[in-house]
Formats: structure tokens, sequence, C-alpha cells
């Protein structure tokens, strides 16, 4: 049996930035990774590194997004230093542009009650109307009547960023296992924990555990007395042909990658886990974004897909250690490439500690009434 100081379980973008982390505090650190055939969200993803409009409700979750992005163009020259990939990060602010009055009118509510949440904290926005948004996004329809603008969002490519987190962490001495399923988690004699993956005799013993394993998460958790309430939603993207870069910003419809090519999004269907792609929401995706951007109808679409988003109850992450065993810590949101920064560098420090801070306790399963979930 191989033994480790953590298993990570889940190689996906939450995973992956867990494992990066604590490899390069040199614990020794094996990582399960399903492969593809999981249900990879990184897939999906849209690609922002966003804080406007998040946290309403709870100001906690406002205030990590803000920390995370602002550590973003840090994590991102380490990943390009450490590993030679650039990830693609750009931090010049973000617009959510409304398409029709009503959206503006809700997106400007919402933003108002974020501010009077964070009150003396403040939290910075500029609403723009038509002829401003134009300046700042040129091409914008004649019928969008304004956004709003947040100087702490950007956008990255994450795929490169699974890449970057996947070969840093081996770098960094940390061991990979690809195409392994983890089906049980249970504790040995003399402590920490022990492994088993599917049809392979591969065991691994080790002193902590980390389970990051998205929808597979809900399964792995109960052996270890702790409650992962997650459920799918499914996310299409339309991806157009490359153009010429004449995108600064992202919005909150529309984002042009460093390669050239335009995502188009989002959606969000109840569909349990089908991940297949349908003709009426692409068609919906594809009318919406060449409202706001009518300049889009003249590029032919490249290919289109469907992702399955980890969602919680209220949309806020759940962080948990196990009462039983305080050895086992689980990890799901949905903002896999938003919250990479923080999670690491300030979760990855938790684990090693051993304890999540009670300051994070607002983000335990606990705010749920979990039974429901069992």
């Amino acid at each position: 049996m191989n033994d480790y100081d953590v298993a990570v379980v889940g190689g996906g973008l939450l995973g992956s930035a867990f494992a990066f982390g604590l490899a390069a505090m040199r614990l020794r650190v094996a990582l399960f990774d399903e492969g593809d055939i999981a249900i990879r969200a990184a897939r999906g993803n849209f690609g922002l590194v966003w804080v406007q409009g998040k946290g309403r409700g709870m100001r906690e979750y406002a205030r990590w997004t803000l920390h995370s992005s602002q550590l973003w163009s840090g994590f991102a020259r380490r990943l390009a230093d450490e590993t030679g990939i650039d990830v693609g990060f750009h931090r010049p602010g973000g617009f959510h542009v409304a398409i029709d009055h009503e959206e503006h009118a809700r997106n400007l509510a919402l933003l108002q009650q974020l501010r009077d949440e964070a009150g003396d904290e403040g939290y910075a926005f500029e609403v723009l109307e038509h002829a401003a948004l134009k300046k700042a996004l040129p091409g914008i329809g004649a019928d969008v009547p304004g956004g709003t603008y947040c100087p702490h969002d950007g956008h990255a490519n994450p795929l490169k960023l699974l890449r970057a987190l996947h070969h840093g962490f081996q770098q960094n001495g940390g061991t990979y296992l690809p195409r392994r399923r983890v089906t049980d988690i249970a504790p040995v004699d003399g402590g920490g924990f022990k492994l088993d993956a599917a049809n392979d005799l591969l065991q691994v013993r080790a002193e902590k555990v980390v389970i990051a394993a998205g929808h597979g998460s809900l399964a792995l958790a109960r052996q270890l007395d702790l409650q992962v309430p997650v459920f799918p939603v499914q996310g299409q993207i339309v991806v157009t042909e490359k153009a010429r870069l004449r995108f600064n910003y992202p919005t909150n419809y529309v984002r042009q990658t460093d390669e050239g090519n335009y995502l188009l999004g989002p959606s969000e269907r109840d569909v349990g886990y089908d991940s297949n792609t349908e003709s009426v929401t692409l068609r919906n995706i594809a009318r919406q974004c060449s409202r706001a951007f009518p300049f889009l109808r003249e590029l032919r679409v490249q290919r289109a897909w469907a992702a399955l988003r980890i969602m919680t109850p209220d949309g806020f992450p759940i962080y948990d250690q196990s009462p039983t065993y305080p050895g086992v810590f689980s990890f799901a949101c949905h903002s896999g490439v938003t919250l990479a920064a923080v999670h690491t560098l300030d979760a990855c420090a938790w684990i090693r500690q051993g304890a999540i801070p009670q300051a994070y306790d607002c983000f335990s399963a606990k705010r749920f009434d979990v039974q429901t979930y069992a």
C-alpha cells in the first residue's frame, strides 16, 4: 500500500487546484482522476473570473470571491513561471450587458442590494446607459438599454488552467493516478485512510483526504459522515470561428478567448445527468448573444457543447470537515475558475493545518437540512 500525506479525489478544476497547492507545500500528494469519462465541468466552463453579482444574501461569499479575483494575477504568473503554460488570464474588468429594460432593472436591483449588504466595505460597480456602453463595447446592439461594469472581473482559459494545474502538480512531486474512480474510503488502524479504486488492485493510504469529485462527492462523503448536497445543472456553450481580436472585456453573454474564438452563453437546464446539446437551447443562445452583439451573425459556428455544473441549493460553495473523521475534508462549488486562486493558496493551508477556520463555517453544509439529500 502506497502512503501519502494527502489523497485528493477528483481531477477537475477543483481537485486539481488543491492537489497543485498541497504538492507545492512539499506534501506527498496523490491525485485520483477518473479521467475524461468523468462529468467534467471544466469542459463547459465559460472561463470567467467573476465578482459582479455574486454573494447576495451571503456577504462572506462576495468577500471570498473578490479576494480570489485579487489573487488571480499572481496566481496566473506563478503557473506560467512554474509550468510554462499561459492560462490566458486578463483582468480588465467585466460588463453585465442587459438585452432589455427588465434585465437591466433586475441587475441594478441585485447590485444595489449587494452594495447595501457590503456597507462601509463597499461594492464596486458602475452603471452605463447605452451611449456610454457603446464606447467600451463597440458593436453593441442598438436595442441594448445599458449595462454595468465591475473593475474586479476578468477571464481565463479553463482548459489551459486545468492543464497547468496538472502539470504543476506533477512537477512538484505529486503522484497522478488517472482513470481511477474511487469507490471506497475507510479509516485504518493506526490512523489515516485507505482508498480503493473501482476495478483496480491499487490501494492508497493517506493521513488526510480531500473529496473534490463534483457529482461523485455525494456517495464518497456519506461514507465519512459528511453530506454534500449538490445537483447537476446543464449549461451549453456555442463557439464561433476565430476572428480578429476586438473584444477587450469579458461580458455575461459573450467573451472572446485569447485564441480569437467567441464563446456564447449562458444557459441553464434541469435535465439530470444529460450532457447532450439541444438545438432549441443553442438557438436561444445564438439569438440572445447576437441581439447583444449583432456582428456575431457574420461569424460561423465552429462547435457547441454541454456540461453539467455542480450546483448547491443556494449557489454558494460547500466546505466541510468530517466531525467523525477530522482528517477528511470535502469541497464543492460551481466557480472552479474564479475560486482557483483561493483554493490553491488559502484553502490548502487549512488542510495542512488540519482544520477549516471558524470564519468559514458559513460555507458548511450544516446551513441546509442535509437530511433531505441523504
